[in-house]
């Protein structure tokens, strides 16, 4: 259910390849199996969610946060500090390198009587050192916050990402083709204390977002005639959307909603997330990483220049000095990207940071996900070679 081939005809057409997995009919056909479920799935204290952020904010309650500090990561999205600060936790900022390594001296320094919490994000589907940051918490009896909204699935060797920490934070639809989904994991056995009960999710909102997957689906697929039947339907959903006054629920916003803190996963995503082979899934995104890497490292200096064991890499970021221009070049051969960090929270500093301030400014996301073929990596790596000139 994870990886698809098709014939190599493909290439004779214009193609479309999306920025995120999208969702396979297949995936939701009754005779799919389910498999073993994947950390986070099956977690004991496992908490599910519309949203990662919702996960951010009744983490942050479930520590006693609220009006007191935590070190959060300068590189960041928002998002998750505005959760943070919705919560009544104090975020203060700590250096992030040009790598994307978090700096465990800065971290540690700047550890006073005020703080209360770590927050450590895994960019990309590659880790921080986990080990080290446990060291630095223990030393200072602080729980940790472990981020791994871009890392599902990834580990560090064999151990997976949000197992260590003392919570884990995951989202579900940037790595799988899921209409929404976060989650919280309590991993201390210490901590005790319970979130409460999610509420339902909304369904329109869910089937609006397995709707549009399903049809990007069909543009990835079909080429041309999928993007005109893609195209038709979101034209046909406007109308429908402008006469009824419906508005689903984004899980793409930039900023922290309190309305929506309390929406739990739909049984729809759990439903498809369960019959995905993760092992598979990671695989696919190691292979096609490593594909970019190779015919893009001479060309532009790889922010991941190695593929560790366990990562299961998001996208492959690439450095480029006016992104814009290389985003559109590619839009324009049919190549969606993400550029979702390109700002951060309000309260952080950005000239305190200057590698953080580079990173925003140049760093461009590739997709390298399940749902794209060896064929698919040669011709979007000829496309930047291309854009970049």
């Amino acid at each position: 259910m994870a990886v698809r081939t098709w014939p190599t005809a493909r290439e004779s057409r214009r193609r479309y390849i999306p920025a995120l997995p999208t969702l396979w009919p297949g995936m939701l056909s009754p005779l799919a199996a389910s498999r073993p479920p994947a950390f986070p799935f099956g977690a004991k204290r496992l908490t599910r969610y519309y949203l990662a952020r919702n996960a951010v904010y009744h983490g942050a309650k479930l520590l006693g946060l609220p009006a007191n500090e935590v070190l959060v990561p300068a590189y960041h999205h928002g998002v998750e500090v505005g959760a943070l600060v919705a919560a009544g936790a104090l975020p203060r900022f700590v250096r992030v390198d040009a790598r994307m390594r978090l700096d465990l001296e800065d971290l540690e320094a700047k550890i006073g009587p005020r703080t209360r919490a770590l927050y450590v994000i895994h960019y990309a589907g590659f880790a921080q050192p986990m080990d080290d940051v446990m060291a630095v918490a223990r030393r200072h009896g602080l729980p940790v916050m472990e981020d791994c909204a871009l890392s599902l699935l990834a580990a560090e060797g064999t151990r997976p990402l949000g197992s260590v920490g003392t919570l884990g934070i995951f989202c579900f639809y940037k790595t799988l083709p899921v209409p929404n989904g976060g989650a919280l994991v309590v991993n201390d056995p210490a901590l005790h204390g319970d979130v409460p009960a999610p509420e339902a999710a909304p369904l329109v909102s869910t089937l609006s977002h397995a709707t549009g997957s399903l049809l990007q689906n069909a543009a990835f697929r079909l080429g041309e005639a999928g993007e005109a039947l893609r195209g038709a339907a979101r034209r046909a959903y406007a109308l429908v959307r402008g006469a009824t006054g419906v508005r689903p629920v984004s899980t793409g916003t930039m900023t922290f909603d309190p309305a929506t803190v309390d929406l739990g996963m739909s049984a729809v995503s759990e439903l498809i997330a369960r019959r995905l082979d993760g092992e598979a899934i990671v695989a696919a995104r190691r292979r096609n990483y490593f594909l970019l890497l190779g015919r893009l490292r001479e060309r532009v200096s790889p922010v991941f220049p190695e593929l560790p064991a366990g990562a299961s890499p998001l996208f492959y970021p690439l450095l480029c000095d006016d992104k814009a221009a290389v985003a559109a070049r590619l839009a324009a051969r049919g190549i969606e990207t993400v550029d979702f960090w390109r700002t951060g929270h309000p309260l952080c500093p950005d000239d305190s940071f200057p590698d953080v301030q580079a990173l925003r400014r140049r760093v461009l996301e590739l997709p390298v996900h399940q749902d794209l073929q060896p064929d698919d990596m040669a011709y979007l790596a000829r496309c930047v070679k291309e854009a970049l000139e």
